[in-house]
């Protein structure tokens, strides 16, 4: 019995644009904390690696800037639920991954919460520590639990 293949990058594009649109964000953020490149350029360097079509591209535009924009209030969300943690000594790749999430919980209402959580956690999963994801899925489990509760 053959193995079942792993989807290519453009297969990926065609089938799950939002998710590499998350990782091309990732990847921005992340070289952003360690180059010293204006975002512009940085993030422009990032989307070049990527075919997205128009609605995509967009995506990824503001979900980035956004992340970037709401950086501080991003950052006190996810410290709330820190159980005797600080965020500064939360991995970077993790403290990333919960601002990029936490930006799409928070400010963008056409992404289904659940949605963004599940990215999460497998964007950890991918590039981050065994223990990251559940990490990530804890905090964020958090958060829209809080958000359900402002709601009713």
């Amino acid at each position: 019995m053959d193995k079942l293949k792993e989807p290519t990058q453009k297969q990926n594009a065609k089938y799950f644009p939002r998710r590499l649109a998350r990782e091309c964000v990732f990847k921005g953020l992340y070289a952003l904390e360690i180059s010293r490149e204006s975002k512009d350029k940085t993030f422009k360097d990032v989307l070049e690696r990527y075919s997205f079509d128009s609605v995509t591209k967009s995506f990824a535009n503001s979900l980035f800037k956004e992340t970037l924009s709401k950086k501080d209030v991003l950052e006190k969300t996810i410290s709330r639920f820190l159980e005797n943690w600080e965020l500064s000594r939360v991995a970077l790749l993790d403290n990333l991954i919960l601002q990029m999430a936490v930006c799409e919980l928070l400010f963008f209402d056409d992404v289904p919460p659940k949605v963004s959580i599940s990215e999460a956690i497998e964007m950890a999963k991918k590039y981050s520590t065994d223990d990251s994801s559940g990490f990530v899925n804890g905090i964020l489990d958090s958060v829209y639990k809080e958000m359900i509760q402002k709601k009713s």
